[in-house]
């Protein structure tokens, strides 16, 4: 499978295109094995998140972008369904609020990252800052950032210094021990529609729906020109992209899982070991509860 998943992975922004990947490819497996792939896959990461909480010297940063009906929110609660919860955190990003406002674009991000030892999901993230913004750019004003007044002061200098702001941002994070694992869920215009009728018709799943999705939908060229404009400026060899096939979720989770195992295989995480002093003592108070 890893040989697969490397076709999913985007080290050089200046290569990539988004035309060559298929959001329908499913690499040959079949929807009938996928649950019992997936269970294994999400057995062997729980085991090493339990070394990674141990070993103490990397956070593990995984984030999740998407057209609407993409399939986050699942990927995320079946690929994460075997963690334990007291080393790992899940946030999901809404429109940037006062607070939010009042800061810069990564300042939301930054004070929510995981700790040494932990997982964080972030269901969106600062990368919205480079895709909604740029299909509306009038979002942008609300920022009241220096030097721009109007739609019109909004051009290629401010976005090269924006994609700029997050490179740096990013490699400050991963020379520093946070591992960044980057999922774009790349769905269909067609399977979207799919999404969305099977939204409307089912009453338990109506909630999932607004009447502002389908105005989304009619920005979707906008939209793609953006994802592929971030991915091709951020992609790097530390924080890679990893464009994910979001037709058949059944695939997207087992993609999801087995990079996210890998990449935690890749850290060769171990269990601390105790000094000799320390472990005297612990040998003492096996000692002694042996003679209890």
């Amino acid at each position: 499978m890893k040989s697969i998943i490397n076709k999913f992975k985007i080290t050089d922004g200046g290569k990539f295109s988004l035309k060559d990947f298929d959001p329908a490819y499913a690499d040959g497996f079949e929807k009938d094995d996928a649950d019992e792939i997936l269970s294994d896959l999400i057995a062997k990461t729980a085991e090493l998140q339990a070394t990674l909480l141990a070993d103490n010297q990397y956070a593990v940063w995984i984030i999740f972008q998407a057209m609407d009906a993409g399939g986050k929110d699942s990927a995320i609660a079946h690929t994460m369904s075997g963690l334990n919860p007291q080393g790992c955190e899940v946030y999901s990003f809404k429109q940037p609020g006062p607070d939010d406002l009042a800061h810069d674009f990564l300042w939301r991000t930054h004070k929510v990252l995981p700790g040494y030892g932990r997982i964080g999901v972030h269901n969106r993230s600062h990368y919205e800052n480079v895709l909604i913004t740029k299909v509306h750019p009038e979002l942008l004003l609300k920022e009241k950032l220096p030097g721009v007044k109007n739609v019109k002061d909004i051009g290629k200098k401010f976005w090269k210094h924006r994609y700029e702001s997050i490179r740096n941002f990013e490699k400050h994070l991963a020379d520093n021990g946070t591992v960044i694992i980057k999922f774009f869920l790349n769905v269909s215009k067609e399977e979207q529609k799919e999404r969305f009728l099977e939204r409307i018709d089912n009453p338990e799943k109506n909630w999932k729906f607004s009447a502002d999705d389908i105005k989304e939908r009619e920005c979707w060229d906008g939209y793609m020109k953006a994802y592929e404009k971030a991915i091709q400026e951020t992609a790097t060899e530390e924080c890679p992209w990893y464009v994910i096939p979001a037709d058949k979720k059944w695939f997207t989770r087992i993609a999801i899982s087995t990079i996210i195992l890998d990449t935690l295989k890749g850290l060769k995480l171990k269990y601390p070991v105790l000094p000799k002093d320390e472990k005297e003592k612990l040998d003492e108070a096996k000692k002694t509860l042996l003679k209890d």
